[in-house]
């Protein structure tokens, strides 16, 4: 009783009694908040933005022709890392980012189904917390924005364990799913009730005469949404906003007036583009010289393309998608800047993957999606849920062209914008979402926090990877990450604070580690160690290690682009590098695999 009178009057007096946690990194117990009321309004904003199924040389700053002056003023005001590495595929970085963890830690090591081994359930695993729930003993409010997919469960009478609201948010709006159409997406939500973009009494689209919802311009209305409504219901108490775009994911959509600035600046085709934009990122300092600029055999020549219109029409639509996601990143800007915030918010932005090489929608000429059976080919009422990440019908009642030919951009279109785009978006690097050579899974990382960065405008090399950011931000916010959790052990966070970075480049030994669909790498220092997975390589023991004369070499410093492999000149740096992997792999839930194959 005396004990919970001391409280009461601590508490009174405005004073915020200690809580302990583990610091990232150090494994030292030390107090995770004990602050005034009056220091809690000095903790920074957080805000993690995070694209989908971009290039690493899609925006301006690195390389791109593609308008992103947003992106160029975080980048010009604060610090841009240049090595910075996601997953290569969404639904295994978004489990990585939110978490800390490696993702099969945290429970999505492939896709959203469950493969009966801990390391693939395709769910967010109870081992572990996410961004939120280690941010909100600190006194942070938090909001996620966009594309969710760290669960399986999406349906309406589905469980919502893992759920936003379940998983330390306070508020949210975005899909659950992996993909959707921009002008009626499926698995919109917002909170826990599953919506229709026409039936949402808390959003109300701005009319433009082109379209009536366009998913990217509302996720940045909402994200403004939540931080007006922050300020008006909960300005003393900082917040971390999750902010998750689906551009530029398939389908290729977006309203003409972001694709008019891009008419014909893809004519050229993807080799000599890619040529172009290879020399003017050595040009910059973006690349290494002394990096080749790497090939690709399987990419059809752009002399020999069917159909040119139909490609660059498809790189016009995909640039006008990034115009848009870059117009409302800017909307958050602005919002922060006029609520007087911005520079005490840490605001962060990366990607998911590399480039997709993916052909959906392109698999042969025009064809309209087919009607399931039992429906009919007639509107839908504005309370009818969309349930397909790939929509039969347009909610006005017309069918969904795909094919090949069929010029993307409208309501009406279902459609990838290809291999040879993707490989002129990955410039200079090999590969693509899937595997991970570098193309796969390099990603800038921009970071801008004007109160706490005293660099502007300068390029870190710091090698590092998304467990890496929730160490960042609990070091950031003075948060404790915990040992367990709803009662739960929690695996021990997997990453290293970037702070130390945003002053001047770090040095460290340690290692990055990768597998997905059974493509692994490693790297420590300039070293990395890469296997590309092939169908011909049919292991009957998948579990067994890769032979050593399986695995590629690459001395980065020098070969970034990984075009000359040297293993056999080093071999004792494989056997050291695929040994330390093999330990990893164990110790990460990578192994065992799912019995049955799945890549």
């Amino acid at each position: 009783m005396k004990i919970n009178k001391v409280k009461n009057q601590i508490s009174q007096r405005g004073i915020r009694l200690c809580t302990f946690g583990f610091t990232a990194g150090t494994g030292i117990l030390a107090a995770a908040s004990c602050a005034t009321n009056t220091e809690e309004k000095k903790l920074p904003n957080i805000i993690l933005i995070m694209s989908d199924d971009m290039g690493y040389s899609d925006i301006e700053r690195f390389g791109s022709v593609i308008h992103t002056p947003n992106l160029n003023r975080l980048a010009d005001e604060g610090v841009s890392f240049r090595q910075f590495y996601n997953t290569a595929r969404s639904c295994p970085t978004r489990a990585s980012l939110l978490t800390g963890l490696h993702p099969h830690q945290a429970g999505i090591g492939h896709m959203m189904n469950d493969r009966a081994v801990d390391g693939y359930r395709g769910d967010l695993s109870p081992h572990s917390v996410t961004i939120a729930e280690a941010l909100k003993p600190a006194g942070y409010k938090n909001y996620a924005v966009g594309k969710w997919h760290v669960t399986r469960h999406i349906t309406e009478n589905s469980s919502k364990h893992n759920w936003p609201l379940q998983r330390g948010f306070d508020k949210y709006y975005g899909i659950l799913s992996g993909a959707a159409s921009y002008y009626d997406p499926g698995a919109l939500c917002r909170d826990n009730q599953l919506i229709s973009p026409f039936n949402d009494p808390d959003y109300t689209y701005p009319a433009t005469g082109e379209e009536s919802y366009y998913l990217t311009e509302a996720l940045g209305d909402n994200a403004v949404k939540f931080i007006r409504e922050h300020n008006r219901e909960t300005a003393d108490k900082p917040f971390f906003m999750y902010v998750t775009f689906t551009a530029a994911h398939w389908p290729m959509q977006v309203p003409e007036r972001f694709v008019t600035p891009y008419y014909g600046k893809f004519d050229k085709g993807w080799d000599e583009l890619r040529r172009e934009k290879y020399a003017h990122q050595v040009e910059q300092g973006i690349v290494d010289a002394r990096w080749d600029l790497s090939a690709d055999s399987t990419v059809t020549p752009w002399d020999a393309v069917e159909d040119k219109r139909f490609e660059t029409r498809c790189m016009e639509v995909y640039a006008g998608m990034i115009s848009c996601l870059d117009k409302n990143i800017g909307k958050i800007i602005d919002e922060l800047q006029a609520t007087g915030q911005l520079d005490n918010t840490v605001v962060l932005f990366l990607q998911d993957n590399g480039a997709c090489a993916e052909i959906t929608g392109r698999e042969r000429p025009l064809y309209y999606a087919p009607v399931p059976e039992g429906e009919k080919l007639e509107p839908m009422q504005p309370d009818e849920l969309q349930k397909d990440g790939r929509p039969w019908r347009t909610r006005d009642g017309l069918p969904v062209k795909r094919g090949y030919g069929v010029l993307p951009g409208g309501h009406d279109t279902y459609i990838a914008y290809g291999k040879g785009w993707a490989y002129y978006s990955n410039t200079p690097f090999r590969e693509y979402k899937h595997w991970v050579h570098e193309g796969g899974i390099s990603t800038p990382l921009i970071v801008r926090w004007k109160n706490g960065i005293k660099a502007a405008g300068e390029i870190r090399q710091t090698p590092g990877q998304l467990p890496d950011i929730m160490a960042t931000l609990v070091d950031i916010s003075g948060a404790g990450y915990p040992q367990s959790y709803n009662g739960n052990t929690i695996v021990p966070l997997q990453g290293v604070s970037l702070k130390p970075a945003f002053e001047k480049d770090t040095e460290s030994d340690r290692f990055l580690f990768w597998e997905h669909e059974n493509n692994k790498a490693i790297r420590q220092g300039k070293w990395k160690l890469v296997y590309k997975f092939t169908p011909q390589d049919e292991y009957k023991d998948v579990d067994r290690p890769t032979p050593y004369d399986k695995w590629e070499l690459y001395d980065l410093e020098n070969d970034r682009t990984e075009t000359k492999n040297i293993a056999g000149k080093y071999p004792e740096k494989v056997r050291q590098l695929a040994d330390e992997w093999e330990r990893i792999a164990w110790k990460s839930l990578v192994k065992p695999y799912p019995e049955e194959k799945y890549f």
